[in-house]
């Protein structure tokens, strides 16, 4: 009870830490409020209590004057402000520390947002950041202990990617494939951009409203939206390797059909084949409440380090497993999990690749949206019964003709390059002093040397009976060469016909020797 009674104190004083951190940010400017925004993202450095407060981080900056606003969009645009807009609302909508946005109404009747970068913000970035980055390498020099946490390459990745974000012309790419992705849905829209109004500093977009995911007027829709809105999620992830990065409440509303409307596409992640496939094992492993399967897909994901005490490691994720089976269903949280999992190898110095912090922070805010919308959902049973579906999409969707192409041509360089490969690797091994060739002798190993002898020969048979074989499909499949009864390639059955004897050759003699 006595450490009860003391534990406030120390709460609201670790909780003023956090918040004067965010203060500093705010007074700094522009650039340092999107930096606190960015390393927001970080959950696998920063403390719970840092990542709330650097999320609520408001960029309450002042709108620029409207004036400023019309001459960057002249400019970017090339033409004048009435040849553009038949009405442009010079109040602005909104203010941000990078961009304002203006309502506008296009000459052929469209209603549109018009967001506008500020004035030098380019610059501003540029030199702030690299004062940032400056003063990272000099805190680690004077405090080598922070090179585990490594800061100028933290600094160099936010860095990079507010580039990406301040460049609107990537923004309405990634609009674009969202909005090709989902043509024709029932439960999703996406806002078009206008494709002759788009530039580095300005982009315009289709207006589109509707009521936020809190309103209670949407609450008897609530768990159709919800179920609505994971199966978009699912598809972006896993069949897409495309998704929203940020769908906090403000970015999502409801429009009059019963739509789910998404907008603002700064934040964008992007997952190859291989690590959806990757996170396809984590999530089923979670699921299925396996460790052994968890521990093996953090690994292959990169979320752990390779290596490590397996034991300790497996014990850990079978606590976190443990955990959550004490908890009803709808209380599962996949990104807490998987928040839980890479915490576990901070020890290790594993800093988490930048797609998958962006798939953290889109993961922890969808599960929020979802509870927002049907606070009983049971995410879990969802995944498991879309889950299967949206993979065999996935893997249905695989460019195998591609795949078949690159193993038909690595294949064609293979066997032209096996003669000169292999009469190189045999010239080395008969050359002393090549680093190949061993000259120790051990008592009671006398028989070493000759088994090795005969092991080097079966290798080498067996690379030309691989090259045989290759080169016998490559001659079949372009019919080169004369021809057997008028059918078959004489140059390819020779071809296969030594190599099934060589085979032979090869297994009898493995056969004999009783070892495989």
């Amino acid at each position: 009870m006595g450490r009860a009674l003391e534990r406030p104190h120390l709460a609201r004083s670790q909780q003023r830490a956090p918040q004067r951190l965010c203060l500093a940010l705010a007074r700094l400017g522009p650039t340092f409020i999107k930096f606190g925004q960015a390393l927001s993202l970080r959950r696998d450095l920063l403390p719970d209590e840092y990542v709330e407060a650097l999320q609520s981080l408001q960029e309450n900056i002042a709108p620029f004057p409207a004036g400023d606003a019309i001459r960057e969009i002249e400019h970017g645009l090339g033409r004048s402000i009435q040849e553009l807009f038949a009405r442009f609302d010079q109040k602005p909508l909104a203010a941000a520390s990078i961009a304002q946005v203006h309502t506008a109404e296009l000459h052929d009747g469209r209603q549109v947002i018009v967001k506008v970068r500020r004035i030098g913000i380019k610059a501003q970035i540029d030199r702030d950041m690299r004062a940032l980055f400056m003063l990272a390498r000099a805190a680690v020099t004077l405090r080598p202990g922070l090179k585990h946490y490594q800061p100028t390459r933290i600094v160099e990745e936010i860095w990079s990617n507010l580039k990406k974000e301040i460049d609107f012309r990537q923004e309405a790419r990634n609009i674009k494939r969202f909005v090709t992705a989902f043509s024709g849905s029932p439960t999703i829209d996406i806002p078009n951009v206008v494709d002759d109004l788009i530039c580095e500093t300005v982009i315009v977009q289709e207006r589109s409203s509707g009521r936020r995911i809190d309103d209670p007027t949407i609450k008897s829709d609530g768990p159709r939206l919800a179920q609505n809105f994971v199966d978009a999620y699912l598809h972006q992830i896993f069949v897409l390797g495309v998704f929203h990065g940020d769908p906090h409440p403000g970015n999502i509303f409801i429009t009059a059909e019963g739509k789910i409307c998404l907008h603002d596409f700064g934040l964008v992640g992007f997952l190859d084949l291989a690590t959806r496939r990757k996170l396809a094992a984590f999530t089923n492993a979670f699921i299925h409440e396996d460790a052994d399967w968890l521990l093996d897909a953090a690994i292959d994901l990169g979320v752990l380090g390779g290596k490590m005490n397996r034991t300790n490691m497996r014990r850990g994720l079978s606590e976190i497993l443990a955990d959550y089976a004490a908890i009803p269903l709808k209380d599962w949280s996949l990104a807490d999990a998987f928040l839980r999992v890479m915490r576990l190898g901070q020890a290790q110095n594993v800093l988490m690749p930048y797609e998958l912090v962006v798939l953290m922070r889109a993961m922890f805010n969808a599960e929020h949206a979802v509870r927002t919308l049907d606070p009983e959902f049971a995410l879990l049973d969802s995944l498991q019964e879309k889950g299967p579906k949206v993979l065999q999409t996935a893997m249905a969707e695989t460019d195998w003709q591609s795949a078949l192409d690159r193993l038909r041509q690595d294949s064609l360089i293979a066997a032209h390059d096996l003669p000169a490969i292999l009469a190189s690797w045999t010239r080395r091994l008969n050359q002393e002093g090549e680093g190949l060739g061993l000259s120790v002798r051990l008592q009671g190993l006398d028989g070493l040397e000759a088994h090795i002898d005969r092991s080097s020969n079966r290798v080498a048979l067996a690379l030309v009976t691989l090259g045989l074989y290759i080169a016998g499909s490559l001659l079949m499949q372009h019919s080169i060469g004369p021809r057997l009864y008028g059918e078959v390639p004489a140059l390819a059955a020779v071809a296969h016909g030594l190599a099934l004897w060589f085979t032979f050759r090869l297994a009898r003699g493995i056969t004999r020797s009783g070892r495989l």
